[in-house]
C-alpha cells in the first residue's frame, strides 16, 4: 500500500530573556525599639555585634536603656532581594499529519486472567505512649571565664529569676560599680550585689547567694518595687 504523508511544521520563537539575580547585602546601620525586659547585652548577641559599639553609637551610661528608646545598630546586615524578570513565553504552530490508511488488524483474545486472591493483613500492635519528663531548666548558655564577668552574670541572673538582664545591671552598678570583691565598711555587705548575708566568695557564690535572697525577698531586698 502507497502511503502518503506530508507534514507541514510552522515553528516561530519568540526571544527569550531571564534575568535573575541573588540575593544581595548590605550592611547599613538598623533601627531597634527597646521592648520592656531588653538590656544592651541581648541585643548585641541578637545583631552580632558589642555592647561597646551599641552603647557609643547611643551615648549609653551605665547600661541603661528604657522601653520604647530608639537604637541605632551600627553595621547591621540587611538582606535586599532582587527581582526576577520573566522569561516570554514560546509559541510554536500546531504540526498538521496527513491521515495514514492501514491495512485493519485483528488483535489474538487472550484468556481472562484469574484475579488473585489477597490474605488479609495481620492487626499491627501499637505500643501506648509513654510520657516524657518535664524538661529541666534550661541553663545560662555561657561559662564563667574570668573575662565575660557581665555576660555572665547578667545572663545567669536573668535565665535564674525571670527579672531582665538591664534591671540587675541596674543595681550592680548602683551597689558595687561592677566590682565583685568590694565590701562595704559601714555595713558589712560583700561583693556584686552588696548582700549583707554573706562576707566573702567566689562570682558564682555570690549569683547563688543573690538568687537565694531574691526568692526569698523579691527586688525589696534591693529597695526595688
Amino acid at each position: 500500500m502507497k502511503k502518503l504523508l506530508t507534514t507541514i511544521l510552522t515553528t516561530s520563537a519568540a526571544t527569550v530573556g531571564l534575568l535573575m539575580a541573588g540575593t544581595l547585602s548590605a550592611n547599613a546601620d538598623a533601627t531597634y525599639t527597646v521592648k520592656k525586659g531588653d538590656c544592651v547585652w541581648a541585643i548585641s548577641q541578637e545583631y552580632k555585634t558589642t555592647i561597646e559599639s551599641i552603647e557609643t553609637a547611643n551615648n549609653i551610661h551605665g547600661h541603661l536603656i528604657l522601653p520604647g528608646q530608639q537604637l541605632r545598630i551600627p553595621g547591621a546586615t540587611a538582606p535586599v532581594t532582587a527581582t526576577q524578570t520573566p522569561a516570554a513565553p514560546v509559541t510554536s504552530a500546531p504540526v498538521q499529519t496527513a491521515p495514514v490508511q492501514q491495512a485493519p488488524a485483528t488483535a489474538p483474545t487472550q484468556p481472562a486472567e484469574t484475579p488473585a486472591v489477597t490474605a488479609p493483613a495481620a492487626p499491627v500492635e501499637t505500643a501506648p505512649a509513654q510520657t516524657s519528663e518535664p524538661a529541666a531548666t534550661t541553663p545560662a548558655p555561657e561559662t564563667y571565664t574570668g573575662g565575660n564577668l557581665q555576660s555572665y552574670v547578667l545572663g545567669q541572673m536573668q535565665s535564674r529569676t525571670g527579672v531582665s538582664a538591664s534591671t540587675w545591671d541596674h543595681i550592680i552598678n548602683r551597689e558595687s560599680n561592677w566590682q565583685p570583691h568590694v565590701v562595704n565598711g559601714a555595713s558589712g555587705a560583700y561583693g556584686l550585689f552588696q548582700n549583707i548575708h554573706i562576707s566573702g566568695g567566689s562570682v558564682q557564690q555570690q549569683i547563688d547567694a543573690a538568687v537565694n535572697l531574691y526568692h526569698a525577698q523579691g527586688m525589696q531586698a534591693w529597695a526595688l518595687y
